[in-house]
């Protein structure tokens, strides 16, 4: 794939700025998503990902973009999609994600009011905050050897693995804190990303409190029926703990499309059927005909097609299975859901 010609990135951006006075608010100040954000690309995976927590309504549906096998985006302050769409077009032509962000700059009109961050899938980040974001405002990025580099108001900064940014901040305690944490996670991409949420959040977080979070991660073939990159979306539009409530809503997404871990798989053993057969000779609830017409003692044909159709009626699609096992987290989620 072609590179881009383009001049040094640093030769690009101004430098950052030695304090941070505060200012009497501008015309547009209810427009700016007071946000705080992590872009971030997993090695190991391929996955590329976004998690943002703002005092916004719906951040969810402005702040992240990211496609499988180019890169991610979080746009903020008074978000520019345009670093968005036209970011991932400029990645996926051969930029990096410095080069993508310096492009997309030299064009900005409001440069002084944006703050961006971008990973690319070779695991380039960089991040920008504008002059006149408010304070306390800027970011950080990987560095590529297990510790991070900041930037405040005016700069622009390139690194490896992440980006976090933030503005209207109590203090840059939550970058750090983001950063920090990242670095230190293992595990899934999503989790890490939404630990960094946490950690943001006990570093001071937006001086005007919480609204709305989204976490994006995006996966080749991730998405539902492997027919997009989706794999995970989830955005909370508005919650007193929006971060708490996207801490549930991945709980739930991985109940539902993830597939079963084969350390979850249990027997069904003659004791779990006789715990599981009284909820399928009473469900479905309100219907005249239920799954099981009567007791079957063991893992039979019988229970097992009874046990699928009502899996498939609960929404376990995904960890339904036919040979004699039964998914540990379905089926704790069935007898809380249905106490014996």
């Amino acid at each position: 794939m072609p590179r881009l010609l383009i001049p040094t990135f640093g030769l690009l951006v101004a430098n950052v700025l030695a304090a941070q006075q505060p200012m009497t608010p501008p015309g547009h100040f209810h427009r700016l998503a007071h946000t705080y954000s992590i872009v971030a690309f997993d090695s190991v995976t391929g996955d590329l990902g976004v998690a943002v927590q703002s005092k916004f309504p719906n951040v969810g549906g402005i702040v992240p973009w990211a496609k499988a096998g180019i890169g991610a985006v979080a746009t903020q302050s008074l978000a520019n999609t345009e670093y968005g769409d036209r970011g991932l077009t400029l990645i996926a032509e051969g930029a990096t994600a410095a080069e993508a962000l310096a492009i997309i700059m030299r064009s900005d009109t409001s440069l002084s009011d944006r703050q961006v961050g971008l990973v690319d899938s070779h695991g380039g980040a960089a991040s920008f905050t504008g002059t006149t974001t408010f304070d306390w405002a800027g970011g950080r990025v990987g560095d590529g050897h297990g510790g991070s580099i900041l930037g405040g108001k005016g700069a622009a900064i390139q690194g490896r693995g992440f980006a976090v940014q933030a503005n209207i901040m109590v203090s840059d305690q939550t970058v750090a804190n983001m950063a920090s944490s990242f670095l230190a996670s293992e595990g899934p991409l999503a989790d890490r990303l939404l630990a960094a949420l946490k950690a943001g959040q006990a570093g001071g977080g937006d001086k005007r409190g919480m609204e709305s979070a989204a976490l994006l991660v995006v996966r080749a073939g991730g998405g539902y029926l492997g027919a997009n990159d989706r794999f995970i979306d989830l955005r909370v539009y508005d919650a007193v703990d929006p971060i708490a409530e996207l801490d549930r809503l991945l709980t739930l997404h991985k109940l539902y499309f993830f597939p079963s871990d084969p350390k979850d798989l249990l027997d069904l053993t003659p004791a779990l059927v006789a715990r599981l057969e009284p909820i399928l000779l009473r469900e479905p609830e309100g219907q005249p005909d239920k799954w099981l017409g009567a007791s079957q003692g063991t893992a039979n044909p019988t229970f097992l097609a009874a046990l699928k159709n009502f899996m498939y009626w609960e929404n376990y699609d995904v960890r339904v299975r036919m040979d004699g096992k039964i998914d540990r987290v379905v089926l704790e989620d069935i007898f809380r859901k249905h106490p014996e």
